[in-house]
């Protein structure tokens, strides 16, 4: 299963680098089934969702729903087990990560995120901080 990292575009914080991602029917079913906890930098991203559910999940979780352009227009923090979450009809994937990546990210309704593979990030980042390190004006 393919791995992404998540990051926060408008506070500039990562929310995780080791996201599965859940983007076939079989993956999207099996889901966190089986897992006793998240590590710090794990999650899960179900694309296509308009929501999500924790029957049969053990451990609380934060959801972030996305639309297609990856703007955050729902956040649950710390949806606990057997809860059936909302369903959002704009929606158009959902970020199952560990409780309190919420919290520590500062996430909010309306952020941005950039979500890639690991080697796309660290292009990204790499350029990010030479676009920082270049004077301006000369």
């Amino acid at each position: 299963m393919e791995r992404v990292c998540v990051f926060n575009k408008s506070r500039q914080s990562f929310l995780s680098l080791g996201v599965k991602v859940a983007d076939t029917h079989l993956s999207r079913l099996i889901g966190l089934l089986g897992r006793r906890a998240l590590k710090s930098d794990e999650g899960l991203w179900v694309v296509p969702s308009q929501g999500i559910h924790t029957i049969g999940v053990l451990f609380p979780l934060d959801v972030i729903y996305l639309d297609e352009d990856h703007r955050v227009i729902h956040l649950i923090e710390s949806l606990g087990t057997f809860r059936i979450a909302p369903v959002r009809m704009q929606c158009a994937s959902v970020l199952e990560l560990r409780s309190r990546t919420i919290y520590t990210s500062q996430t909010q309704v309306g952020d941005e995120l950039l979500i890639c593979p690991v080697s796309e990030m660290e292009v990204h980042w790499k350029a990010r901080q030479t676009s920082e390190v270049l004077p301006t004006g000369t």
